[in-house]
């Protein structure tokens, strides 16, 4: 009967000892990291992919003649720049509105171009001005018509290509963006960014 007892005990503690195993498994640790740090988990498309594409791409961009022969032209002035529609044409969930604040990001600290907001933010600035036309005092209003027009809308898709064999797959990204001139529709800068990814999951060992 006792070692019956003691059999059952040590059923109960070997239980608890698992249990408690299993909870200290599956707890939350969370660790806090730079920004700026590079960390890769599923292999797909991240916030290093959106700044790195960003920063590289309107490098690019603002290299090229376009930019030369307008300031030429317009007595040094600054091109006015506008980032349009940015489409998502892969298979995943891509944060394409992360991505074009980026670009924003790139454009305006380069110095080179003015920069205007984007439609959704004009919508809201233009009702603030419609408030402010009845409700603010005469010498503080901003008066309506007087917004600056781009000269250029930058416009592009994101595609991806994934091959896969078992565990392992190569995630491919191809970013494509495109200048456009306001004045007559015609293209002034093609820039492609191409992004490769050599993903592995780890095999379970038993």
């Amino acid at each position: 009967m006792m070692s019956g007892m003691k059999r059952g005990r040590r059923v109960l503690l070997a239980v608890a000892m698992a249990a408690t195993a299993l909870l200290a498994a599956c707890s939350t640790e969370v660790t806090r990291m730079s920004p700026e740090t590079v960390k890769d988990l599923s292999g797909n498309w991240n916030d290093t992919d959106s700044q790195m594409v960003s920063k590289d791409m309107i490098q690019e961009a603002l290299s090229e003649p376009w930019l030369g022969n307008y300031t030429q032209s317009h007595n040094g002035k600054p091109p006015v720049v506008i980032v349009g529609t940015i489409r998502n044409l892969s298979s995943e969930h891509i944060n394409t509105n992360a991505f074009v604040t980026d670009m924003q990001r790139a454009l305006i600290n380069s110095g080179k171009v003015r920069f205007v907001a984007a439609s959704e933010q004009r919508g809201e600035v233009r009702e603030e001005r419609k408030d402010q036309d009845i409700n603010a005092r005469e010498d503080t209003r901003k008066a309506m018509g007087q917004e600056i027009g781009a000269d250029f809308m930058m416009k592009g898709t994101i595609n991806m290509i994934v091959d896969q064999s078992g565990d392992t797959a190569v995630h491919y990204y191809q970013v494509d963006l495109n200048l456009i001139s306001m004045a007559d529709n015609s293209i002034v800068w093609v820039g492609q960014k191409k992004i490769k990814k050599l993903v592995e999951k780890a095999k379970l060992r038993f």
